[in-house]
Formats: structure tokens, sequence, C-alpha cells
């Protein structure tokens, strides 16, 4: 088996096993007439987004225990950005002849990896000013009270418990000429001490290293006092105060916390393989053993620690102290890994500490009463928009298929499901029942990988067909078609959609999905899980625009026809919902439209490279990022005013890697009354937001939105919620006249 050399991680040039269905993948467009100053880098601008999640933790109108959710978010955000981006650019800075991403902003590897770790730097230090300063003394104020263990250790159920049930998990690891380095495990926690020797074996000085175990919960819960107060120990200090049982003998000098992030992205399979499961469990593998990309350390630590740490895992580590150069050590003033105060967030008796729940409803195309579910998608395309409009009318198509006697198949894709996933339960129980079950598993859905394998693994048992796509294209479409019998023809049901299959992210991620039984749509479709599944091509798409044959000239078609449209001085516009805006190409024809006096709005939530109001490239386009309560997930398209507008739902963001590297659908929205609820409702909702949303400068700054006073105060996912419940209300009031 040969292994090629990896392609750049945003190259264009990707195909699917040589399958010819891709070749719209090269880029063949002329020179750009835009030069590297019209174009923002990729990763600050995605910093700046990950800021505009510490600002909700920063602000004091958030709820307490919402501020410490999104200090958590913060974390396991910059988490992934190290383990993915800030990999990539390292082995691109660093390894000889790696191929180098070739981006539009023109900044090399080394400098953007400089200016990550001076923007990190200060947003952690930001972080650390919030956590330390105004969220823990809150927390105390109200009940909730990290402790130290030394003030407890003398406790007989704080005793009990670590030699009951911590101590029992532990494993210390001497580090010494005679013992091998440990391996330290991706993000896992770590106490390291020197100690020295007073009596029995053992050399006179040596370091010792303990994990914090993940299978313990992180905060360990000390009985109320009188006042019912919620106090915790952390595990990792109990574990630092009891070093001298662990290491008998030997007396501790110093002691730290820290912490290694790991370069955790799998390479694009370009092998031939007959196994991608097995080659995907070796990657895993693989994942385990890779190069430490971040060593995070408490700010106290002795800098022999330090140092130690810094030759073990081979990082680099100069000048940190100073700010001069570029280090991978980043020293952390407070407790490391927030994402570990996560557990708080949920704590029972302060619910007065978070958002109020808002219930989802059931969507407003379904609330004909007695009516069933396949009865009202025959009747009228459907729209759901969660988490405003309740999951369940999903689950339940699913679920409906696996046990109607007249359906015969059930083709869908799975990216990202839920641990313990009805939908792929029911999937499960269709197959044993003898229907025609075929599941699109994406085995190299980052870092879902694991959860998938083991899905297809109980797929493929149940006697499922179980296809894992291409070997160089993530499949990233949301899609499932039912194919029941219904009197003399089969006819299919289809949903598609901008989110995953996973009950337990609706319900926090804002997504939108269409049932649809649309005969032009349901051939579409049908041949879109025939490339998947057999390499079928030769289909002339009717509505969808699937990537990478052909969405990302669908896109700037559409953009163009409104350029032309301006040009002719007829009445044009452009509006965009999307989590990251990159492709140069998309770009450039978002500055000519705007160059010709195209209105653009672009709700951009994270990435976004497009620099706006620059004089006469980009003074018609205005860019903004909502980060609120929900994250904004949807990806949402439409081009032209009023009745000519045509309004589509994707699933893919317009980056290279949607468009090249990845099979992605775009739908259209045909129903008149649901593209009135698009322009009417949910769009005005977006461009009204004076609460949530921040607007990007031309310097890629973003400023926040501030109403003028509160009677003018404008949230669009408090708005999009009423207007839900306000349809429900007069649902229910039609009901009950007739």
């Amino acid at each position: 088996m040969t292994k090629r050399k990896a392609q750049p991680k945003d190259s264009k040039e990707q195909g699917a096993n040589g399958a010819p269905a891709v070749e719209a993948g090269r880029d063949t467009s002329p020179r750009s007439s835009f030069s590297s100053k019209h174009f923002i880098n990729r990763e600050i601008s995605w910093l700046e987004f990950n800021g505009r999640v510490l600002e909700e933790a920063q602000d004091k109108t958030t709820p307490l225990l919402d501020r410490l959710k999104f200090l958590s978010i913060f974390s396991s955000n910059l988490d992934e950005f190290f383990m993915v981006r800030v990999a990539g650019l390292r082995e691109q800075a660093f390894q000889a002849g790696a191929p180098q991403d070739r981006n539009a902003d023109g900044l090399p590897a080394l400098r953007q990896l400089r200016k990550i770790s001076s923007a990190t730097r200060e947003l952690v230090a930001e972080q650390y000013r919030c956590f330390n300063d105004a969220v823990m003394p809150s927390l105390r104020e109200n009940g909730i009270e990290i402790v130290q263990h030394s003030d407890f250790a003398q406790d007989p159920s704080v005793d009990e418990y670590f030699r009951d049930t911590v101590f029992p998990v532990l494993t210390p690891m001497a580090i010494d000429p005679s013992h091998p380095r440990h391996r330290y495990h991706n993000r896992a926690l770590y106490v390291i001490a020197k100690l020295r020797r007073r009596s029995g074996l053992g050399p006179r000085r040596m370091l010792g290293v303990v994990q914090v175990p993940l299978v313990l919960p992180r905060l360990v819960p000390v009985a109320s006092d009188k006042l019912a107060k919620s106090r915790f120990i952390l595990l990792e200090d109990m574990i630092a105060d009891r070093l001298p049982e662990l290491f008998g003998g030997f007396e501790v000098e110093t002691s730290t916390t820290f912490r290694v992030t790991r370069d955790s992205d799998i390479a694009i399979i370009e092998q031939e393989s007959d196994d991608m499961l097995r080659l995907i469990e070796e990657r895993l593998r693989a994942r385990r053993r890779a190069d430490a990309v971040r060593i995070e350390i408490s700010i106290d630590a002795d800098i022999s620690l330090i140092d130690t740490i810094i030759e073990q895992e081979q990082v680099r580590g100069g000048a940190f102290e100073s700010g001069q150069g570029y280090s991978e050590v980043y020293r952390i003033r407070g407790p490391l890994d927030l994402t570990g105060f996560n557990s708080l967030v949920k704590l029972t008796g302060y619910e007065h500490l978070r958002d109020k729940p808002a219930n989802p409803l059931t969507p407003r195309g379904l609330r004909r009463h007695g009516e069933d579910l396949l009865a009202a998608i025959r009747r009228r395309d459907i729209l759901l928009h969660h988490p405003y409009d309740s999951f369940d009318s999903v689950v339940d198509f699913v679920n409906l298929a696996a046990t109607d006697p007249q359906v015969l198949a059930i083709k869908q894709t799975v990216y990202r499901t839920s641990g313990d996933s009805p939908i792929i339960r029911s999937l499960i129980a269709a197959a044993e029942a003898g229907k025609h079950v075929t599941a699109l598993v994406e085995l190299k859905a980052r870092f879902d990988e694991q959860a998938n394998v083991a899905w297809a693994r109980q797929l493929e048992h149940a006697g499922a067909n179980v296809v894992f796509g291409f070997m160089d294209l993530k499949t990233h479409c949301k899609i499932c078609m039912i194919a029941r019998q219904e009197d003399d023809n089969v006819r299919r049901y289809v949903h598609l959609a901008t989110g995953n299959y996973n009950p337990t992210t609706a319900k926090s991620y804002t997504d939108m999905g269409l049932f649809t039984v649309d005969n032009e749509i349901a051939d579409d479709v049908s041949a879109l899980f025939n490339f998947l599944t057999g390499y079928s091509q030769g289909h002339k798409w009717n509505k969808l625009a699937v990537a990478p044959n052909h969405l990302q000239n669908r896109t700037i078609e559409l953009i163009e026809a409104q350029t032309r449209r301006a040009r002719k001085g007829k009445s044009s516009r452009i509006f965009a919902k999307l989590n990251s805006l990159v492709d140069p190409r998309v770009i450039e024809a978002l500055y000519h439209a705007s160059q010709e006096g195209v209105p653009v709005d672009l709700f951009v939530r994270g990435i976004c490279s497009l620099r706006p109001g620059i004089e006469g490239v980009s003074e018609n386009i205005r860019v903004r990022s909502i980060v609120d309560r929900y994250l904004e997930h949807s990806r949402i398209m439409v081009f032209g005013e009023g009745e000519r507008a045509k309004v589509f739902l994707s699933s893919a963001d317009w980056m290279p890697r949607n468009f090249y590297r990845r099979v992605e659908v775009m739908f259209p929205i045909e129903s008149p009354g649901l593209r009135r609820r698009f322009m009417n409702e949910i769009i005005p909702a977006y461009m009204n937001d004076n609460v949530k949303s921040r607007e990007l400068q031309s310097d890629g700054t973003y400023l926040r939105a501030k109403p003028k006073d509160s009677a003018q105060y404008y949230r669009c996912q408090d708005e999009l919620h009423q207007l839900n419940f306000d349809s429900a209300q007069q649902s229910k009031a039609r009901h009950y006249r007739e």
C-alpha cells in the first residue's frame, strides 16, 4: 500500500478517487484583480470570532452560569483550533518540503503562527481575568464555590472519597533513566512534581507525573454547610496535595499542572484500500501519538518543570516570558482547561442563573389536528427552523419509515449524530425488519470518527447497506429519502437540511430543514445517492446544486445575475447567512457586485476573509456576526428582492473545502408561502438585531451593535421564538374555531 504526499488543507485540487463527477474541483478562473490587502487572514478572523464568544462571557447582562458556559466554549473552540489549524500551519512552517496553502491574504505560515500566538495570549489573559475576577466571585456570592483541598483534607468524607474512588484509579509514574518517558494524552490534565527521596529505593531526585483521570468528575463535591452552598474541590488539587502518599518515601519539592494539545487532524486519505473502516481506525490510533502543538501550564510552575516538558515534547518554548519569537508554551493564571467547569452550568437549584429555557414547538406545517406526518408533507412543503421548531418531527420521520409496512426503502447520510441516536436506532430497526436501508456514514467527520465507526459496525450487523463515501471527499450534505408504496406508484419523501441529524445539537444550534415530495428534487436526491454509492454520473441536476460538481459555479452565477441587474439599473440584492466566508472566487464576485451597486448583507458567524468598506471595492457590503445563546449554524442565501427573490438553503459554507473537498447540497425554497416567511420574518429578524450583532470593520475588527434605548432593544433569537409562539397560538385558535 503506497501513500502519496498529503495536499494542503485547503487545496482545490482534489478528486473522488478519480471519479469524473468531481472534475469541477479545479479552479480555472482568471487571475484575481484584487490584491492581498483586500482579504483578511482566515486564522486571525477565527480568533476574532472566538473573541466574540468571550465577549458573551464578559457581558454582565448574560446570566451568570451562561457566562461560565461561554468561557467553556471559548476553551473548547481554542483546543480544536490548535489541534487542526495551528497543527497545519506548524507543518507548513517547520517541515521541509511540506505543501503550502495559497492564501489570498498572502501571509506565510510562520508569520501567521506568530500572530496567532500573540493574539491567543491576549485572549486567554482576558478569559482568565473574566473567570478569576468576575465569574468566580459572582458564583461564590450565589452559593457556588471552588474551595481549596487543603482546607478539607481532614474531612472524613473527602478522605474517604480519595481512598475509595480516586486512589484506585491513579497511576503514579516515575520519570528517570530506568523508566520510559510517559506519553501524555491529548488534552488530558497531568500533575508533575520534582521529588526528593527520603528513604527506600529509587534515585535521590526524580520527576513524577500523575494523570488526572478523565473517568472521574473534575469537580469533587464537598458536603454543603448550613447555608446550603454548593462547594467543590478540583480533582487535580486533591491529587497534588496527596502526592506524598502516591510517591511513598519521596518528598515533593514543587509540583504543577500541565496539559498537552496534539495535532489531531486526520490527513485526507489518498491511498487505495478495500477497507476504509480499518484505515480510519488506524488513523485514530496514530492520532494519539501525534506531535504536540501547545503546552498549557500553571503560571506559578517551576521553570525547570517547564523546561523538562518542553524537552520531552520537542515544542518551541523560547522567549515566552518576553513575548518575543514564537513559543508553544502558554502559562495559565488559574485552573487549566475551563471546559471542565461546564458541569456547574447544569447544576440543579440554580435555574435563575441561566437563560430561561424556551420549549421548541411543532413546525407550522404539521399543526393540523389529526393529520399524520407523511400526509402533511404530501399536502405542501414544510420548513423546519430549529431550535424554534422541535426536532422530533425529523426523528418521527425516520421512525415512521422504519415501522410503516408501505415503506420500501430508506436512504440517509450520517455526518454527526448524538451518542444514543434515535435516528440510527430507527435505521437499525428498519434494516432488521427487512427494509432496504442505505446509510452513507462519513467516517472522516472530524472528532466524531470513533462514534461513526461504532455506528457503522452496528448498521452493518443489522443488515443495512453501509457506504463510506469517497476516500478524498467528505460527505457533508444532510439528506434523507423514504421510498413508499402508494397505490400503483412509489412516492419519495425527502428531508434536506443545513445541520446534522443530531437531536442534541438541534436544541442549541439554529438550523433549517425542508420536507418535500417534489419529484424533481427527489430525482436529484436519488441521483446523488447513486453517485455516493456507485459513482453513477451523467445526471442533469434539476434543482439541487451539488459540490464538488458545480456548487461554486452556481453560487457565482447567482451573484453575477444580481451584478448584471444592478449594471442595468434594475433592483438587486444579495443576502447570505453563513458560518464562514473564505473562498476567493466568491469574495471577488461579491466585490464586483458591490462595485456595480448591489447591496450585499452578509451574516457570517465565524471566519470572514472578505474585507468590507473599502472605497471602490466593497463599500456596498455589510458584514455582521451574531453570537448568542444558540450557535448560528444555518446557511441561507437570497438573491433578489420581493417576489422575484430566489431563496436557498445549504449544507455548505462559502469555503474552498466545501466547494472542492466535500459533497454538499444547496437546495431551493420554492413554496411562495415559505419564501414569504423568509422575506417577511426570518431575514428581517437578523437584519434588525441590535443586541447580539457585531459589524465587521475594514480593519478586521468588530463593533458591537448598541440599541439607542430600551424601546429599540431587538434580539433576533428572542424575536424568532416569539414569532413561532404567536404562529402556534394562531393555529390553536383556528383549531378551536373549526
